[in-house]
This record gives C-alpha cells, sequence and structure tokens, in this order.
C-alpha cells in the first residue's frame, strides 16, 4: 500500500507541477474562438508528454530507494557486500563507466539499475538473489544491470516514452475537437468545448494509450535482449548468463513496483499479455545467447 500510495503522490505532483509549467508558457491555451491551434497543441503535448517522461527519468533513483528500500552500501559490512561492490567495481571499469552507487535490499530474487545518467546511477540487488544464485550467475545479472547503463537504455526509453505520450496527448485532442464539432455542428451559441470534446479526448487518449503502451514495451524488450548480449561480453562468455536466466526461471521471483517494472532482471513469462511485458520470455533470452 505504501509504493501504490508513493507512486500516486508523486504522479500527482508531477501532473501538478506540469500544468503549471504549460500554463505558465501558455500552450494551454490551444483552444481558440476560431478553432485549435494545432501548433500550440503540438507545444503543449510535448511539455506534458516529454515532461513527465524527463521527471519520472530524474526521479528514478530516489523512487527506487523508497519503493524497494534499497540500502545504499557505503561501507561493506560483510563478505558478501565486499564482493558485490568489488565486481560491480570490476564490471563497470571493464565497460568504461563511472562507479554507480550500489545496494541491496530485501526481496525475491531481483535486481535492477537505475539513474538519469551513466554519472548518476545505481545497481541494486535483492537478498534473494544473492541467496539463490552462485556468485558466477550474480555477476553475470549484475553484468546486465551494469549494460544496461553502458547502453544508456534509461535515457533512451525516456525519450520513447516522451514520444508517445506526446502523440496520444497530440491526438486525442484533435480528435476530441473533431467529435465534438460534429456533436455542435448546428449550435453557433457557445464557441467553447463542450462535454463532447472532453469525453472524446478521454476515451481516445485512452485507447491510443495502450496503443502506446504496447510501443514501448516493445523496446523495452529490445533492450533486454542487448542487456543480455552486454553481459555476455563483459564476461567474455554467454554461459554464465545463460544459466541465470535459467535459475530466474526455477525461483519464485517478485515484481518490482509498477514505475520500475522495466527495470529490473526478472519479468517476461509467456502469456496473453505479452505484447505488454517489458521483458521476453527467458526461453528467448537464452536462445538469442546461443553462438550462431
Amino acid at each position: 500500500m505504501k509504493r501504490v500510495l508513493l507512486f500516486l503522490a508523486t504522479n500527482l505532483a508531477v501532473m501538478l507541477v506540469l500544468s503549471v509549467v504549460a500554463n505558465l508558457l501558455g500552450v494551454d491555451r490551444y483552444l481558440t474562438a476560431n478553432g485549435m491551434n494545432f501548433g500550440m497543441l503540438l507545444a503543449f503535448a510535448a511539455v506534458i508528454g516529454f515532461g513527465g517522461a524527463f521527471i519520472s527519468l530524474l526521479l528514478s533513483k530516489s523512487m527506487a530507494k523508497r519503493s524497494t528500500g534499497a540500502r545504499v552500501i557505503e561501507q561493506p559490512s560483510s563478505s558478501t557486500e565486499v564482493w558485490l561492490v568489488d565486481t560491480v567495481t570490476r564490471l563497470t571499469q571493464r565497460a568504461g563507466l563511472p562507479m554507480p552507487e550500489v545496494a541491496i535490499y530485501e526481496g525475491q530474487p531481483n535486481a535492477f539499475a537505475t539513474g538519469a545518467t551513466r554519472n548518476s546511477s545505481l545497481v541494486a540487488v535483492s537478498t534473494g538473489l544473492l541467496q539463490n544464485m552462485t556468485r558466477e550467475e550474480a555477476e553475470a545479472v549484475l553484468a546486465h544491470e551494469v549494460a544496461h547503463i553502458a547502453n544508456g537504455d534509461m535515457v533512451t526509453l525516456t525519450l520513447i516514452q516522451g514520444v508517445v505520450n506526446t502523440f496520444v496527448i497530440f491526438i486525442s485532442r484533435i480528435a476530441g475537437h473533431l467529435v465534438d464539432s460534429f456533436l455542435r455542428r448546428n449550435d453557433s451559441g457557445n464557441s467553447g468545448p463542450g462535454i463532447g470534446y472532453m469525453v472524446s479526448s478521454l476515451v481516445c487518449q485512452a485507447v491510443l494509450g495502450v496503443l502506446a503502451s504496447i510501443i514501448v514495451a516493445w523496446f523495452s524488450r529490445q533492450r533486454e535482449f542487448r542487456a543480455d548480449a552486454g553481459a555476455a561480453n563483459l564476461m567474455n562468455t554467454p554461459v554464465p548468463m545463460q544459466n541465470a536466466l535459467r535459475r530466474l526461471g526455477n525461483l519464485h521471483t517478485e515484481p518490482l513496483p509498477q514505475n520500475m517494472a522495466a527495470s529490473g532482471i526478472a519479468g517476461g513469462k509467456a502469456s496473453l499479455m505479452a505484447l505488454f511485458a517489458t521483458h521476453p520470455p527467458l526461453e528467448q533470452r537464452i536462445a538469442a545467447l546461443n553462438p550462431r
């Protein structure tokens, strides 16, 4: 419940800030007495679409720590923590990256990487993963997360999310205006938007939002294949990554909070909802690592 409330409160705060910004810029006044100003509408859609995506990116690290209870390892207090920090250090040096924050959290097997930039990133792993995997398998998972950072996946997915958000808002408002104009074609007494505009815009935004989620999820699945390949390169062999994925398939994994679902190592079981999955099925990921 705490995670849900934090997620809702953050999103409400983001929307409030973006609404104020759009009002100050004047781009929220795209509906005029002469119809719709498409240039201003596009600017409004971009402010809301990209603004929300980038604010989420900037908050991603702090939100991840709060929602999972991850503890950043400042001074290793056990042999496991020493190994964890040393392993991430070695992997990031191989990848030519600055050292990220390394964290550990209580939970079922999973791990994730997040952060706004390569210079401000976080790699976190659960106690469940460290307890249920061999050191080599756990190192492969860490290499996968380091590969996400090296590939700039957090920023890439943010840009994709911003683009689809912008088009969803832009097209839904146009559709709402067209429907409203049709319904009130014989009404010359009121030039402002009517209930038809509000309802049709919301319905269109919901439908397009579902289609946009499919697009974003597809890109997210491609990221996973790339990160798996990146882990194989960092370890000079795909075998540990394949073994780690097989191990994950035999473990009970706990999904990360919704706003971080695409960041975790686990996910992507085959189902009717595969189009919305942020991760490919483990079998496909293992097969993709086989030498051709």
